[in-house]
């Protein structure tokens, strides 16, 4: 049984080097709650896909940012 939800796209990046494509977006369920955000990386023909809440989220994109204005710029 699949639980009704709208996902609504955020953003879509792609990697330079190996070419994997990001998907963020915001889940919505139509029973209510707290909206979740969901990544999807498309590896060739493989996909990981989880779903995580607002405070992972916030925690996850401080550590990405803490480390990429840690790393040289060309």
């Amino acid at each position: 049984m699949t639980t009704p939800m709208q996902l609504t796209p955020l953003a879509h990046l792609q990697s330079p080097l190996g070419g994997e494509e990001i998907h963020l977006q915001q889940v919505d369920f139509e029973a209510g709650g707290m909206s979740l955000l969901r990544t999807r990386i498309r590896e060739k023909s493989r996909f990981t896909i989880f779903d995580i809440d607002p405070i992972t989220a916030e925690a996850w994109g401080q550590a990405l940012l803490d480390w990429a204005r840690g790393q040289p710029r060309e």
